[in-house]
């Protein structure tokens, strides 16, 4: 039998010697796990190690290629020192442990925990250590949130990455201080807009001047980057100059808290409504002066043109990128059409060739490939058969419900069985030896039933669970069946963004890949 040995460092035990080393806790797991194997006469195929990983993030390179050489057989044994280790979500101990590990002929054992999926007996444990582990996942982030929220509200500044103009200060922690060279930059962006330069024009200014970028800036210093930006752009761009112009934390404030996580389970965040931002006024220098400001800001709102006639935020607006450099698509209109275009595509020394598509054109493509996931998704039968989906969960829950009650109900009774016979035994109608072996007929029963009861508050907490997931993700999608047109909403509901590639100048086809919310 070849084993896989999988060690991930934990956030409650790091203790590193250096940074270039594994920590002590991924040394004692390696030690622990090998003697393991060793003491089995199990081969050990490799060992698979994530430090600095928690155990919510999917994109583990090791997890990940362990879960590769499982799929492709190379190994029979998953031998971790916790469930926990391997993953702290339920939904992938229920996907693996329970689902695809038994397909691929892998049997996964959690050595401390006792978690062996050989072991029938075992799957209600490992279950309640799945949910113990979700719980601890979203304490944990929800404790994570709390801190980071107070110290917002205080007026520190928490990002891993100082906004051009200026730099963390070395001598205290969350403040931050001018770099005289970027905020120059800064000003001068600012005072080439008061004096009626546009966007673009400000952007061939510096970019003819020879001033790199923002991320070009930071590289040349040695600054640590963002891994959004793009070091090897150089050019500056229509949206990083507007991006200069709306930043409030130019004039001393500090304004932070604008995207926030969808989900304790995803590192993906959204745009946050303006009134949730979180301001503190006067926390660092300021760059642009107050009556500066005010005048650009009132500029910008007059010179604000939106997507469309009535006002209305572009249909993709923000949500297209171009396949070939990575940056948003900007809108344009000619003749009465709306188009999508790579900011990229006018620039001297543009990274890429520019993606160019009609609005209408890509609504098209939309709206096709939706509908088609649909009906993959969704047959009649399925569809026929939604009226009656509720009506079966709640049947389901309450048979659950029934059971728990009449297990708790005889559990009174084997109570109150114990109370008159201890009485009885006071009394000298029942003799000690008796009372002995009754009661421990009764005490043995009471046990079994607390642990059923357990046992179906488990069950009743994990169909609960999965039928709202399912009615919810159900619910979802089929109120876009049969659609022809899109709206703002739904594109904001279901997409996370689309990136389009050059149009073909052989076939005129042109690549679209749609990244999905569902």
């Amino acid at each position: 039998m070849k084993a896989g040995i999988y060690c991930r460092l934990s956030e409650e035990d790091r203790n590193k010697q250096e940074k270039e080393s594994d920590s002590e806790s991924i040394q004692n797991q390696k030690s622990m796990l090998l003697q393991y194997a060793m003491d089995q006469g199990w081969e050990v195929f490799g060992i698979y190690s994530d430090d600095d990983y928690t155990g919510a993030d999917r994109n583990r390179p090791e997890f990940n290629r362990l879960l590769q050489d499982a799929e492709q057989k190379k190994i029979d044994i998953i031998l971790c020192k916790t469930q926990s280790r391997f993953t702290r979500e339920m939904e992938l101990v229920e996907k693996y442990l329970h689902g695809l590990f038994p397909v691929w002929g892998i049997r996964f054992i959690s050595i401390v925990d006792n978690a062996d999926t050989d072991n029938k007996g075992n799957k209600k444990a490992r279950q309640i250590n799945g949910l113990v582990n979700e719980w601890y996942l979203e304490e944990m982030s929800d404790n994570i949130k709390s801190v980071l929220t107070s110290r917002r509200e205080k007026g520190f500044h928490i990002g891993s990455f100082s906004l051009y103009g200026y730099i963390k200060d070395p001598e205290r922690k969350g403040h931050l201080i001018l770099d005289p060279e970027a905020a120059a930059v800064v000003r001068k962006i600012f005072r080439l807009y008061a004096e009626g330069y546009g966007k673009t024009a400000i952007a061939r200014i510096l970019n003819a001047e020879g001033i790199p970028n923002p991320a070009e800036y930071k590289r040349l210093k040695g600054i640590r980057l963002n891994p959004s930006q793009r070091p090897h752009a150089s050019l500056w761009k229509y949206y990083t100059v507007s991006g200069v112009l709306h930043n409030e934390m130019y004039i001393g404030n500090m304004v932070q808290g604008k995207y926030g996580s969808i989900s304790y389970k995803t590192k993906q965040n959204k745009p946050r409504s303006q009134d949730q931002w979180i301001r503190v006024e006067s926390t660092h220098d300021p760059i642009i002066d107050g009556e500066l400001w005010r005048f650009v800001q009132r500029k910008l709102g007059t010179n604000y043109k939106p997507f469309s006639s009535d006002g209305k935020v572009g249909l993709f607006s923000k949500k297209v990128r171009c396949m070939d450099c990575g940056y948003t698509m900007r809108s344009s209109k000619t003749n009465g059409r709306h188009y999508l275009k790579c900011t990229t595509r006018y620039a001297k020394e543009a990274a890429c060739g520019g993606a160019f598509i009609s609005v209408k054109l890509l609504e098209t493509a939309v709206v096709s490939e939706l509908n088609r996931l649909i009906s993959q998704f969704l047959d009649m039968d399925y569809l026929e058969r939604k009226i009656d989906f509720p009506d079966q969960i709640e049947y389901e829950k309450a048979l659950l419900q029934s059971e728990i009650a009449s297990c708790e109900k005889k559990r009174g009774e084997y109570s109150q069985g114990i109370k008159e016979l201890y009485l009885d035994k006071v009394k000298g109608i029942v003799t000690e030896e008796d009372f002995l072996i009754l009661s421990k007929d009764f005490h043995d029963s009471r046990g079994s039933l607390d642990k059923l009861i357990d046992e179906k508050r488990v069950s009743l907490m994990l169909f609960e669970s999965d039928a709202s997931a399912a009615l919810s993700k159900r619910q979802k999608i089929e109120k876009y069946t049969h659609i022809t047109a899109l709206t703002r909403d739904m594109v904001e509901e279901l997409i996370d963004y689309i990136s389009v590639g050059k149009k073909d100048p052989e076939t005129g086809e042109r690549e679209i890949e749609i990244s999905w919310s569902f």
